[in-house]
Order: C-alpha cells, then sequence, then structure tokens
C-alpha cells in the first residue's frame, strides 16, 4: 500500500533573533569567560544567521533566570499555540475543511514535543482545540526531539498500513529557546544557545493523493535504529534552573557513526535523487548527503533552512520536505528522508515524489 505524505506547513514565532545578538548577550552575561575571543567564530561555524524565539531574546524564560516550573509551562503554552496553527493550515491546505463538528475526515494524530513537560501532552489538546472526534487514533511521542517529525510520519505510515483509507494528522511543535540557559558555560551549551530556533510544522498522511506528495510504499521502505552504547551522545535534563541539553565529545561523530546502517538498508543498487536531511549542523548535512552519493546544491533545502531558521528539531525534515515542496524534484525521482536524535538514534524514510498531475491520473 502506498502512503502519501502531503505538503507541511511550518509555522513560526514573532521573534526573530540573529546570530549576532546571541553572541552579545553571552559576551555581555559572562564578562570572563575563558574562550571569549574565540566565541564569536565558533558560533559563525554554524552557518546559522537567524532563528525565531517564541519569546524575546530578554525573557526570563530565555536569558533571565526563570526557574524550571516557568521555562517548561511556557515552553508548552508557545508550543501549543504554534501548533494549533499550524494543523489549521496544513488542514486547510490539503483541502479538508473544517465542518460544524470540527475536522470530522482525521482519523489519527500523532504529535511530538520534547521541550516543556506536560501531562496531557499535545495530542489530547489539540483534539479540542481542533474540534478533532473524541474517537479518533492518537499516539503522543514527547521525548524524540531532533528525531521526532521523522518518526512521526514513520508512525503514521504503520497506522495507515493496518487501517486502509484513515486520514492522519502529524504535527511536531518545539520551543527550544527554553533552553537557552546561561548557567550552562561549556562551550558545547555556547553552541547550542546559536544553533536552534522554536517552530511548529503539520502534515497529512493518507493512502489517497491529495496532491503532490512524498509516495512511501509501506513499513519496508522506513528505517527505525538505534546507535548502540550512546545514550549519553545527546541527552536532556531538567534541574531546579530550568531544562537543558547536554552532549559529550562523541556526539560530534554520531551522525557518521549510523550513515553505515543507514546506507545497509538502502542498499548495494541504491539510488537517491534528492533528500530531506536533518539540519544539525553544517557537518551532519553535507556528510549525509555525500553518503548518499548527493552534492550541496541537492541538500540546499536543508541548509537553507539551518541558514535561516535554525536546527528546528523534531519540526526540522518536516520544514524540509516543505522547502522541497516549494522547489520539487521531478516526478518519480527517488528521496529519503533522515533524521538524527537523542539517543542517539536515527529515523528514516525511502519513497518516490509524485508530481499533482499524477496523482490526478490516479484518482
Amino acid at each position: 500500500m502506498t502512503v502519501y505524505i502531503h505538503r507541511p506547513h511550518t509555522v513560526f514565532p514573532a521573534y526573530k533573533v540573529t546570530t549576532a545578538e546571541i553572541v552579545d548577550d553571552i559576551l555581555a552575561r559572562h564578562p570572563d569567560y575563558p574562550r571569549r575571543a574565540a566565541l564569536p567564530r565558533y558560533l559563525s561555524s554554524l552557518q546559522v544567521d537567524t532563528r525565531y524565539f517564541t519569546q524575546p531574546l530578554t525573557a526570563p524564560t530565555v536569558t533571565g533566570d526563570a526557574d524550571v516550573e516557568q521555562r517548561a509551562t511556557g515552553a508548552f503554552a508557545d508550543a501549543l499555540d504554534l501548533a494549533a496553527t499550524a494543523a489549521e493550515q496544513a488542514l486547510t491546505r490539503a483541502q479538508l475543511s473544517r465542518g460544524p463538528d470540527g475536522y470530522a475526515d482525521i482519523d489519527a494524530i500523532i504529535t511530538t514535543h520534547s521541550t516543556g513537560w506536560a501531562v496531557p501532552n499535545l495530542d489530547i489538546h489539540l483534539i479540542g482545540q481542533l474540534g478533532l472526534r473524541p474517537d479518533i487514533c492518537r499516539i503522543a511521542l514527547a521525548t524524540m526531539a531532533c528525531a521526532g517529525g521523522t518518526q512521526a510520519l514513520i508512525r503514521a505510515v504503520d497506522l495507515i498500513t493496518a487501517r486502509p483509507g484513515i486520514k492522519v494528522l502529524v504535527v511536531a511543535a518545539e520551543v527550544i529557546s527554553s533552553v537557552y540557559n546561561h548557567n550552562d558555560t561549556n562551550i558545547e551549551a555556547m553552541i547550542y544557545k546559536a544553533l536552534f530556533g522554536d517552530s511548529a510544522a503539520a502534515v497529512v498522511v493518507t493512502d489517497t493523493p491529495l496532491g503532490p506528495a512524498f509516495a512511501v510504499d509501506g513499513p519496508t521502505d522506513t528505517l527505525e535504529y538505534v546507535l548502540p552504547d550512546s545514550v549519553d551522545r545527546y541527552s536532556g535534563r531538567i534541574g531546579a534552573d530550568g531544562l537543558h541539553f547536554d552532549s559529550t565529545k562523541a556526539a560530534l561523530t554520531a551522525a557518521d557513526d549510523v550513515l553505515p546502517a543507514l546506507l545497509k538498508w538502502l542498499g548495494p543498487d541504491r539510488i537517491v535523487d534528492w533528500a530531506a536531511i536533518h539540519p544539525g549542523s553544517p557537518r551532519i548535512i553535507l556528510d549525509t548527503a555525500a553518503a548518499l552519493g548527493l552534492d550541496a546544491h541537492d541538500a540546499r533545502h536543508s541548509t537553507s533552512t539551518l541558514a535561516e531558521e535554525g536546527n528546528l528539531g523534531g519540526v526540522s525534515v518536516l520544514r524540509v520536505l516543505e522547502r522541497t515542496h516549494d522547489d520539487p524534484p521531478h516526478d518519480g525521482s527517488t528521496g529519503v528522508l533522515v533524521a538524527y536524535g537523542p539517543g542517539f538514534n536515527m529515523p528514516a524514510l525511502r519513497g518516490t515524489w509524485r508530481a499533482w498531475r499524477v496523482c490526478r491520473r490516479r484518482r
């Protein structure tokens, strides 16, 4: 059974923050920082020019001294607002209109959100806000972080294969500015302050084409891989002073370490015409592209996302796929969606780009 991943819609918050502003903020808060002179060079090497935050850079929950309760509750509230907007727009784009009883055509919702602890999570809240059916199938992924959006798409493929004819709404939302914490002063923490941005994205997934789509031929075209003995390479931590994101030196090679598993899954005769690669860093993008036999031009949607919006966590691959819709590959071309997340884990999907004219003939 072919599953169609349609055009995502990404929503960004109001506050645009430049890397220069972040450098100034760090230097002002840490006048005795031992790597002060080199910090601008370190942060510029990320190739992130701008990103968007749900709160101003000067807010207590970003550069201020808000505690974990303020940071977590604020992050979830902001994520929910972004998620609801993204979902509404994705449903409208998929020509699924809201009736008097809400979106009755949506049979399942899969959410991913890891910045801001909340019970119930996005799935329950969005059922009420969007007017989804109370008997809707739901999956809430709460700890996937950067791998979340891609992992959610895999679960959507599984659900549709098990329940043909259903329509699935996938929603990812992350407020990663909530881990911008001046109590974290190692070089990795300084880099993460400039790497991440806030956003939400949503996409409709079906077994009937509704327009141009990334077509996946069932669960055999999905991959879930966890690198052995890698649990500490990237990890989240909760302290009294807020949320934190930590990593070890081994994190620098984590993406390269899982690429052999990706290539083995694709097989020796693999043909990859394009890819939506998680924009975790310039190195992650280019190393993944090279391993797939692609060049910098082929990875342009990932590098543009990184430069203009930063690493968006679980939203990232959905945003890159949205950019791919705006500048699509040729009809029938083979593509790969691949992300990397804490653990260290790698979800991926392979499929075919289907243009609108093909979809229309098949209806």
